[in-house]
């Protein structure tokens, strides 16, 4: 089974920067892609970012195109959210996922098979 682990979370000012991490652990029957999505209260949870299983084929949602940037590093099992400029509007719970049936998975919730637990986001001054 594969697991998934976020951290790097916390509060910053407007316009700071903030890298997210997701370890995996686990074992997968084959290779997998990968994203990021997160949930504001009272709000549906939203993409962000999906990434293929080699990392060589990414892509973004338009509300955070050119601010953040989504990498994988398979030697380390970890994926990465690079923020930048970010904004009040960024806060949320960010979650990392990961389908075990598609390479590049996309940008529906419904094909990711493995969440992890989220780290909470706070963009104030």
């Amino acid at each position: 089974q594969v697991h998934l682990v976020e951290s790097g979370g916390g509060l910053v000012q407007p316009g700071a920067s903030l890298t997210l991490s997701c370890v995996v652990s686990g074992r997968a029957e084959g290779p997998y892609g990968m994203g990021w999505f997160r949930q504001a209260p009272g709000l549906e949870r939203e993409y962000i970012a999906t990434i293929d299983t080699l990392g060589t084929s990414t892509h973004y949602a338009d509300s955070v195109k050119g601010r953040f940037t989504i990498s994988r590093d398979n030697s380390k099992n970890t994926m990465y959210l690079q923020m930048s400029s970010l904004e009040p509007e960024d806060t949320a719970v960010y979650y990392c996922a990961a389908s075990l049936k598609w390479a590049f998975p996309g940008n529906s919730a419904r094909v990711y098979d493995v969440w992890g637990q989220g780290t909470q986001v706070a963009v104030s001054s």
